[in-house]
């Protein structure tokens, strides 16, 4: 049974290496949350709705440029879905687009982050947001 307590992450992200920081980093920081992926937004649609990540509490990183949904149109779709429009969204990309900020805040994304070029701030920067989101949601 899980801990309802636990943040459980859902990182949305299409990119093999950008994954694989985020693996890394969580290890390296000795973070331990449950981390899931999805590769666009239909598969991680299709996850939230089948219960494949977790229950309790759930943070979902959310890349912005993907292929097949991206991250605008997930959340779109997430807002839309009385089941998931709570869901808690950061987004983690690169675009520093001041439309795609618009958009995503628009969109009641909790936050907009850029992809750190090295790995020591990209492991900075997950710390960094375990510790927020653990001060903000406790119970």
């Amino acid at each position: 049974m899980t801990d309802p307590r636990v943040l459980s992450i859902l990182l949305v992200d299409d990119d093999e290496v950008d994954v694989m920081n985020v693996k890394r980093a969580f290890k390296k920081a000795n973070l331990t949350n449950p981390l899931f992926t999805a590769e666009n937004g239909l598969q991680a649609l299709q996850m939230l709705r089948d219960g494949q990540v977790g229950q309790g509490r759930l943070l979902v990183l959310l890349d912005l440029n993907m292929p097949r949904m991206n991250g605008i149109e997930f959340l779109r779709e997430l807002r839309s879905d009385p089941a998931l429009r709570a869901t808690s969204v950061v987004v983690l990309t690169t675009s520093n687009e001041d439309q795609d900020k618009v958009e995503a805040y628009n969109l009641n994304v909790a936050g907009y982050l850029l992809k750190p070029v090295t790995f020591s701030t990209f492991v900075d920067l997950m710390v960094t947001l375990q510790k927020y989101w653990t001060l903000v949601e406790m119970p």
